[in-house]
């Protein structure tokens, strides 16, 4: 796969999926650029629309239109509101309505202005609009950019269980402008650095030392060790796609935390707390559960937890006073995950820092014990 470099790009990633194959570009200003970038990937677009967040169209619209004009002059804009309740089957048929409204082909490209919810949202819409058309990510936030925008997973919520309904359908680029951190509130920053961190405890203990070492830079965005971090983590997530594009086996592992956050999200109706701070909760569990198997040295789980509360995120469900959710509700919503297979759970626990596993003959009693630690503050 060839790689366009411009000088201006601190770091790419490349990710290599044969004719999928797709570059990440990391850097500051790229915006931008983004028209360039585009019309060296891709050949030319018959029509470009882009989903956004409304937040985003209102922050970065003049700053997009004006990149994209080596490509197209006038990008058709659909916008949708935050929150991780929008990313529902009423807001894909009202982008698939717009689409057809505007008359786009299969000669057209999506480009998913926003974050982790506009990626999911708007890859789907891609893969599903006249059987599949192209797309480009362009994530906001600091979560979408080290997660969701990486390895073409899009989906939609049901409400019966978080993203339920979706596809696997690869971007043709990802370019990831740092300068977008600077207008995003410092909760979603702390949500961003959950999956840096996650990618740190299942794969890379050098990435999880750097994160240690870096945090009040990080913090405070200081754009070259985060554009570094950012390179990093999605270093990792594209050699495990790379890997295990359609999540047959290794990919699995990234979902560690995330199906104990996946039902706290379901049980809050997707609202009461963040995503980065579910998976947060559900990293303490996972790496409670392992403790209590006996597969992780307690001097680990205390490494991993130290650093989630330094990054300023909750560790049990009483820290965002859910405490009411008991431990049976949230291991009855936790089958309902798609990663349950034939009635058994599918969970990542860790054997230290930098290494997890995938184990699915752990008992109820187990989790539910697990659970219940981390229910309420000790």
């Amino acid at each position: 796969m060839q790689i366009i470099n411009p000088p201006s790009f601190s770091q790419t990633v490349p990710v290599d999926l044969g004719d999928d194959s797709y570059p990440i570009w990391v850097g500051k200003g790229l915006i931008s650029q983004v028209g360039g970038l585009i019309s060296e990937q891709i050949d030319s677009p018959s029509k470009v629309a882009i989903v956004a967040d409304t937040r985003v169209a209102e922050l970065f619209g003049d700053q997009m239109a004006e990149g994209l004009k080596p490509v197209v002059n006038s990008p058709i804009w659909i916008t949708v509101p935050a929150g991780d309740q929008n990313k529902s089957i009423e807001w894909f048929m009202r982008v698939q309505d717009a689409l057809i409204e505007h008359q786009l082909d299969r000669q057209s490209v999506i480009i998913a202005f926003g974050g982790g919810v506009i990626g999911d949202l708007a890859g789907f819409v891609a893969s599903t609009y006249m059987r599949g058309i192209r797309w480009i990510q362009v994530p906001t936030t600091l979560l979408a950019q080290v997660d969701a925008s990486v390895g073409g997973k899009t989906a939609i919520n049901h409400s019966r269980g978080k993203n339920l309904i979706g596809s696997f359908h690869q971007p043709k680029l990802v370019l990831i402008d740092v300068e977008t951190l600077d207008y995003l509130p410092e909760r979603e920053v702390r949500c961003g650095l959950v999956e840096i961190i996650k990618h740190g405890v299942i794969m890379d203990e050098s990435l999880f030392e750097l994160v240690e070492q870096n945090l009040s830079d990080l913090l405070s965005l200081k754009t070259d060790i985060l554009i570094e971090v950012i390179a990093k983590s999605c270093r990792n997530k594209a050699w495990v796609v790379e890997n295990d594009e359609k999540e047959r086996n290794l990919r699995a592992t990234l979902n560690y935390g995330h199906t104990f956050g996946h039902a706290i999200e379901t049980l809050t109706d997707y609202h009461q707390c963040r995503h980065g701070e579910a998976v947060a909760i559900g990293m303490n569990c996972a790496a409670q559960l392992s403790v209590n198997l006996e597969l992780l040295h307690p001097t680990d789980l205390v490494r991993q937890n130290r650093l989630l509360q330094a990054v300023g995120l909750p560790l049990n469900l009483s820290d965002l006073s859910l405490e009411s959710i008991s431990a049976e509700d949230l291991l009855q919503t936790m089958y309902l995950d798609k990663k349950s297979s034939r009635g058994t759970l599918k969970l990542v626990l860790v054997q230290k820092i930098g290494q997890a596993k995938i184990h699915q003959d752990i008992s109820d009693s187990e989790i539910l014990k697990a659970i219940e630690m981390c229910r309420k503050a000790k």
